[in-house]
């Protein structure tokens, strides 16, 4: 292998600020000491005004708090091949969805997908991505 024959590489993978000691950024966590761009959940709009500088430097340094927004919880991805095991011209809404073991018990948010072929006519009162909404459409069911 030669460096020169390997593949351009055109994006640029985004720091991981904030993720412990092992990540190399210790303490601050890559953002510098104090000041606007330290701050927690501050946009810069407020740059530029001496009235908010002290409002500003009274808001916490982000340290940690915040920082896990992975444990939020989001939906379950259902594709639309999936919905064909619904009886035709019947909603799909969660409780649908439990029925038809399509989805576990504990799952409690659903999102369509367009993925696969949707062969039956459905009314779907879930949110859907484009795609699963223009198949949804072409096997004549509709979008809620």
């Amino acid at each position: 292998m030669n460096l020169s024959t390997l593949p351009k590489i055109k994006t640029r993978s985004a720091k991981r600020l904030g993720r412990g000691h092992g990540s190399g950024k210790v303490k601050t966590s890559g953002r510098g000491t104090k000041g606007q761009k330290a701050r927690e959940k501050v946009s810069l709009k407020f740059a530029g005004s001496s009235l908010q500088a002290s409002w500003l430097k009274r808001l916490p340094l982000i340290r940690g708090k915040g920082k896990n927004k992975s444990l939020h919880e989001k939906p379950t991805e259902v594709n639309v091949k999936y919905l064909n095991l619904l009886k035709p011209e019947s909603e799909v809404t969660l409780e649908t969805l439990h029925a038809a073991k399509v989805i576990g018990d504990q799952v409690s948010k659903v999102k369509i997908l367009g993925d696969g072929e949707l062969k039956v006519a459905l009314t779907v009162k879930l949110p859907c991505s484009k795609g699963a909404a223009k198949k949804i459409a072409k096997a004549g069911g509709k979008v809620a």
